[in-house]
């Protein structure tokens, strides 16, 4: 057993978990939450991306050890005082989700993609959400979401 201590959503958290757990079940089933999906549990499909020190991982192919001592944002951490983020906004102005599986990780990823680049190009968009898989749509409705939130930055 391992102790870890981090930073979920602005809230310090302190566990003793087993060494070999994944980050993405840590936040699912130790700190319940379950906006994080697992897809595929082999790094393809990015429906368990979080933010880990202000960078874009996929949870399910990290260790929660190797998070202790980090700061974590996951998709129940975006919104601040009742107000949706602009991504969140652009997803739902722009019907950019339709079953919603992919959404909290491809919302995720956008985050990470306008924290480095606040006015992509469509192509941009496409490379940068391009370890994320929607599994319902061709994708252009995602894109014309994330530019909805960049225009609002």
């Amino acid at each position: 057993m391992a102790q870890i201590s981090v930073t979920v959503n602005g809230r310090l958290r302190k566990a003793t978990v087993e060494p070999r757990l994944l980050l993405v079940h840590f936040l699912r089933e130790h700190l319940l939450l379950t906006g994080t999906h697992v897809g595929c549990d082999t790094t393809q499909c990015g429906a368990c991306t979080v933010l880990v020190d202000g960078r874009t991982a996929k949870s399910c192919t990290l260790l929660a050890v190797q998070a202790d001592g980090s700061e974590i944002t996951t998709i129940e951490g975006l919104a601040k005082d009742g107000q949706l983020h602009p991504l969140q906004t652009g997803f739902w102005e722009e019907h950019g989700l339709q079953c919603g599986f992919c959404t909290p990780g491809m919302i995720m990823a956008a985050v990470g993609l306008l924290k480095d680049n606040a006015a992509p190009s469509e192509r941009e968009i496409r490379e940068g959400i391009a370890g994320n898989f929607c599994r319902c749509t061709g994708y252009q409705h995602i894109v014309n979401a994330i530019q909805h939130a960049a225009g609002r930055r």
